[in-house]
């Protein structure tokens, strides 16, 4: 690679395919680029596993290049079939413009909006998607796309073949995301589009469509499905999704998930979700046995700079230190946390409640069986009845009840105050 931008990503694991590697190495070489990801506003965060491609966009504009951010409240109307078994559930426009609205926080922890030539873009595909006559849609641009060949993406085939129904809604979605494509060229000068490797097909759609409607060449970059060493997917664990924005997800959470990396995943995770040196790196991936612990110390405290700033990383550790290390409650300020009213406290909380509340099971059933399995505590000492009431008898000195699931999960239930 002669671009500064694609040896980074090439180095760190992020590059699966691409239209046209040597073409666009020399593009990205001899000028500034604009690229573009779409993220479609399903949930009013991302999760970890949008993680690579914020990350791509971060490298882009750090190596000089122009990173657009493409919100879809047009394509989430309609819903991305890609890896789907059944359809999304059609979102209306409040829902959308709110989900736009939690996402967009997320970005401006990783990219800079505000000054420089290659300031990032925030657009929103409802823009022009929203402006289409659908007769003269079909004229101009349906007739670039070949039914035969649409039949055997991914997105499509699979579902067919597993005789799922795909409704014409759905199928017209890589038609709307190839023109968002070549309309970020004609507006933006856009380039480049990436995304995971399971967009390839809609990413190819779009290089096609703006090379024949405009005659542009314009590339295509996956990066390739992230899963960890037991083959789980990124981004999901027993009790959901991990949340990039703190109101879903405590930055106290996001340090344990990154803490609790699976050892043959450290040094990968290292290159994809941080910006350590690779030397740095190296070194770490040396690490044996026990030591391995500090290399993931090392992955949770970078990553979780990244997503919630530095200033989070004192009360954490401190935290950690006063729970797992000198063996005491310590401080619990900065554990999840749930406030019930004073009167809910004398009724009661039935125990299974709380802790799906709290998110330390997914569901009653899980709760029970974590309990039964002397897998639980309230305020350290080992629970054993699944039935309990969580009253303010439980209250400790500073007015909390902690309740934990094993030996790293924690969280507090407190009195709500006025």
């Amino acid at each position: 690679m002669k671009s500064e931008f694609l040896q980074i990503l090439k180095s760190r694991g992020f590059i699966h395919q691409a239209t046209d590697m040597e073409a666009l190495d020399n593009l990205a070489n001899s000028q500034s680029i604009t690229a573009y990801i779409g993220f479609d506003a399903t949930a009013n965060s991302l999760h970890v596993g949008s993680l690579v491609q914020i990350m791509m966009l971060r490298w882009l504009q750090k190596c000089g290049h122009r990173p657009l951010v493409l919100m879809g409240g047009g394509t989430s109307m309609i819903g991305d079939p890609t890896g789907r078994d059944d359809a999304r559930n059609l979102l209306m426009d409040d829902a959308i413009q709110h989900n736009i609205a939690g996402i967009s926080r997320v970005f401006k922890k990783f990219l800079n909006f505000s000054s420089g030539a290659n300031a990032a873009l925030m657009l929103n595909n409802a823009d022009w998607l929203g402006e289409i006559n659908y007769i003269g849609f079909l004229r101009d641009f349906g007739r670039h796309f070949s039914v035969n060949r649409m039949l055997t993406f991914d997105s499509v085939k699979l579902r067919l073949e597993r005789e799922q129904p795909l409704s014409f809604l759905e199928f017209n979605y890589m038609i709307l995301q190839a023109y968002d494509f070549l309309e970020l060229n004609r507006r933006y000068g856009c380039v480049l589009q990436m995304g995971g490797s399971d967009q390839w097909g809609n990413i190819v759609n779009g290089v096609e469509l703006t090379r024949r409607v405009i005659g542009k060449e314009v590339y295509g970059l996956t990066s390739p499905l992230i899963t960890n060493s037991s083959g789980a997917k990124m981004g999901k664990t027993a009790n959901g999704a991990v949340w990039l924005n703190a109101d879903r997800l405590p930055a106290y959470d996001y340090w344990q998930f990154w803490r609790n990396t699976e050892d043959a995943d450290v040094g990968r995770y290292l290159r994809l979700f941080t910006e350590l040196e690779l030397s740095e790196i190296e070194k770490l991936e040396q690490l044996q046995g026990s030591e391995i612990n500090h290399a993931k110390k090392v992955l949770a405290d970078a990553a979780t700079t990244l997503a919630h700033g530095a200033e989070v990383l004192p009360q954490i550790h401190a935290t950690i230190t006063q729970l797992f290390e000198q063996g005491n409650s310590g401080d619990l300020s900065s554990l999840p946390a749930i406030e019930i009213s004073q009167a809910e406290f004398e009724n009661g909380l039935p125990i299974l409640e709380v802790f799906v509340q709290l998110n330390l099971a997914a569901s009653k059933g899980e709760a029970r069986r974590l309990i039964q399995g002397n897998g639980a505590k309230i305020n350290d000492a080992a629970l054993t009845d699944p039935n309990l009431t969580v009253t303010s008898s439980h209250l400790n000195a500073d007015g909390m009840v902690k309740l934990s699931a094993g030996k790293k999960r924690h969280g507090v239930v407190k009195i709500k105050t006025d």
